[in-house]
């Protein structure tokens, strides 16, 4: 990929740095959120030790916002003589648009990549600081300005000639390429030194803006309203920031390593483990953006430069449960959107909110997965926090849009969603089917207990539940698994009328149409996702939906048709990449008895690792843990550096919100779930014997488990207030 692949290489990569000597051997170790390179060379007398992390502290996102990060250089002289070095960090200024106003800034013990904003584009401002702890640091402010390749080699001269010297900001003419440190070393021999790097930055505009009227200029020339990130609220300027960052380095690197340590206390499978860090830092990506008010708004995912699908979009962010056990305030931010700026009087949710967050315009379907998964998330984070009096707030929303979903999806109100259901895979279900109607049972079944709470009379959803549950396990279930009832015909909406988002009929097209029905359902398809409302249910602490033995028998369809080891057979006219050839993956449909649509529902033949985690803690809470730890390990088996970054599960776009579901496998093995309304601690293992794991609450995180055939919580950081522990060992 470096030598070929990268924009550029086909003309030798110039200006690179892969021409640059190095050391010979190097492994990396990471303990999320650190990581470590440990770099070796028999022709260099020095090991060299690379720590790299950045604030990361459940339940304070504060600090774990901050845009800051830091690379932690531990020199060894592992040679019988003493040795003078130079340590030397060399950064061109990056931040540069390109308008010759650039400047490379003394900053104390470091420098400042500095970009101004122009009177026309306020976004282009911004400010990068690199900074040590070594008061004899040198920082030069002026690299060697020429062409061709002159500045990367005089940076390289003066690395190779251990140069340490002092040169202030260039004040007239062309600006600095660059900017560099530099830091003089003693080593005797056995002798250790570090020397600490700490990065931070500062873009105060943006010029991003989405929605319909997205565009950053009104037609009478006003500039609208673009994003501003939440630091540049809460820091004027890259020296208030980097001051701050010394000043409480110490302190948020021990918190940070407290919960590293607490975190990795655990005696779970190391797949699991690794599954769950490795996703942690989607949340340390552009995937995840904060407004100043302090609100969250998220892509999808992240293309090569530019956010993809854009809008904290409810469908996809159903299946992450990381931000709402260890940042509970910043996923109740979500719910917030989805309930208020994306919902309107009737209860319609638009399903990707505008940036800046506001009201939406409601020109297309709602997304039957995000907004009916959207209320058991309600229930959800009422259950994490405690607080009522917020759900109390919350409720006539809830109902306004549970309503709203009855009305559309249920109109005849047999306890199913019969008309047309727009979903996570950008098209409409028509006609009854597992994967949504076990959503609407979930929402129900959540209203029903939260409404209960309140005093509320909920017998009309109460009555729906039940008809649903009858409906879905008489007339969904084929034996094996959960299906889908294809249904066009005698419906409200007609399939050559209703506006889609990725659906159109070309004559050869209607063709189909007339004998099989709408284009991309799954009929009796066995569906990885065939009862994700379910598993939703499951982890929100909604609860059972529909009967054990079918849900059991759908998970073991699922394990059997689907999880593949070896793809070399399979066929993926789709986007197949995310798993191809000899790698194996849990493909999201099959057909095992032979009757494939012609077209079935769009990705079918694809591989996702969020769903591959949403089925592997569903088999383990289902108590099928050997079938789940199988799936797990296929997917992180892609993920081991070879062909795959380990910390990028990408879908559409890079560091994917779905990849998430994998935070649900530490509540699959271990059933470990804290109420704060009841201040009760649950330990429903589905693993034998003693256990360690992790707990993240709303005003702790701990170490919990099972000790000599005793629950424990020990609470590492913050409190958690408990009343009762349940302990329901696995049998």
């Amino acid at each position: 990929w470096k030598v070929f692949g990268n924009p550029r290489t086909g003309n030798g990569a110039p200006g690179a740095t892969y021409g640059l000597t190095r050391f010979k051997d190097a492994v990396f170790d990471a303990r999320f959120p650190f990581c470590t390179v440990t770099l070796t060379d028999s022709n260099f007398p020095v090991k060299v030790e690379i720590t790299g992390w950045s604030p990361f502290i459940p339940g304070d996102s504060y600090n774990s916002s901050l845009p800051v990060a830091a690379l932690e250089y531990r020199f060894i002289n592992q040679d019988f003589r003493s040795i003078d070095a130079v340590f030397s960090f060399n950064a061109f200024n990056f931040m540069a648009m390109g308008d010759d106003n650039e400047r490379v800034l003394r900053t104390d013990q470091g420098f400042v990549l500095w970009q101004p904003p122009s009177d026309d584009k306020p976004s282009i401002q911004g400010a990068f600081s690199a900074t040590v702890d070594a008061p004899d640091a040198k920082v030069n402010c002026a690299w060697f300005r020429g062409g061709w390749f002159d500045t990367l080699t005089m940076v390289w001269k003066v690395v190779v000639d251990g140069v340490c010297e002092e040169r202030p900001p260039i004040t007239e003419g062309r600006q600095s390429p660059g900017g560099s440190i530099y830091v003089p070393i003693h080593l005797e021999p056995g002798e250790a030194k570090e020397v600490k790097l700490l990065f931070a930055w500062h873009v105060p505009n943006t010029d991003l803006r989405t929605g319909d009227d997205g565009c950053c200029c009104s037609s009478e020339g006003q500039r609208k309203e673009t994003h501003k990130p939440w630091d540049a609220g809460q820091f004027e300027n890259i020296d208030k920031i980097t001051a701050y960052w010394r000043a409480n380095y110490d302190d948020l690197r021990k918190r940070s390593e407290r919960f590293m340590n607490a975190f990795y206390d655990t005696t779970l499978p190391p797949e699991v483990v690794e599954a769950v860090a490795a996703n942690l830092t989607i949340l340390k990506s552009p995937t995840v953006l904060r407004q100043t008010d302090g609100r969250l708004w998220c892509w999808e995912g992240c293309s090569d430069s530019v956010g993809c699908c854009p809008g904290s979009c409810t469908h996809v962010w159903n299946y992450a449960q990381a931000i709402s056990h260890l940042f509970p305030d910043l996923e109740r931010t979500l719910r917030q959107t989805e309930f208020h700026e994306c919902q309107n009087e009737e209860g319609h949710q638009t399903f990707r909110a505008w940036l800046p967050i506001r009201p939406t315009a409601h020109d297309f379907h709602s997304a039957a997965d995000g907004q009916l998964g959207g209320i058991m998330k309600v229930f959800r984070e009422w259950r994490i926090s405690g607080d009522t009096e917020w759900l109390k707030s919350f409720w006539p929303r809830v109902i306004s849009s549970i309503e709203y979903c009855i009305k559309t999806w249920d109109p005849d109100e047999i306890g199913a969603l019969t008309e047309p259901q727009h979903n996570t895979y950008d098209i409409e279900f028509w006609g009854p089917n597992g994967m949504l109607t076990s959503f609407y049972l979930g929402a129900l079944k959540a209203v029903v207990l939260m409404g209960e709470a309140l005093g509320e009379d909920v017998s009309r959803y109460s009555t729906l539940l039940e008809k649903g549950r009858k409906y879905m396990e008489s007339e969904l279930y084929n034996g094996e698994y959960f299906i889908q009832k294809i249904v066009w015909e005698g419906l409200r909406a007609d399939p050559l009328d209703s506006e889609s988002l990725h659906t159109e009929y070309s004559p050869e097209a209607l063709e189909i149409l007339k004998a099989e029905g709408p284009k991309y359902q799954y009929g009796n398809g066995c569906l990885s996702d065939g009862i994700l409302g379910v598993w939703m249910a499951e982890v929100c602490g909604v609860g059972d939906l529909v009967d054990k033995d079918k849900v059991r028998s759908h998970l073991l369809s699922v394990y059997k048709y689907n999880l593949k080891h070896d793809l070399s057979e399979h066929a993926n006219p789709q986007r197949p990449a995310y798993a191809i050839g000899d790698e194996g993956g849990l493909l999201l449909c099959t057909w095992p008895h032979g009757d494939k649509l012609s077209l079935p529902f769009v990705y079918s033949d694809e591989v996702w690792t969020g769903i591959e985690y949403q089925v592997a803690s569903h088999l383990m809470l289902e108590g099928m843990v050997e079938e789940g730890l199988d799936v797990v390990r296929t997917c992180r088996d892609r993920y081991d550096g070879r062909y795959r970054n380990p910390f990028n599960e990408y879908e559409c776009g890079h560091w994917y919100a779905r990849a998430m579901a994998s935070y649900a496998l530490i509540y699959g093995l271990t059933g470990v779930r804290y109420d704060a309304v009841e201040k009760t601690l649950y330990i429903r293992p589905r693993i034998k014997g003693d256990f360690r794991s992790f707990l993240s609450t709303a005003t702790g995180y701990a170490t919990v488990g099972v000790r000599d055939g005793e629950p424990f919580c020990e609470v590492r950081e913050g409190t958690i207030e408990i009343d009762k522990i349940v302990y329901e060992p696995q049998a």
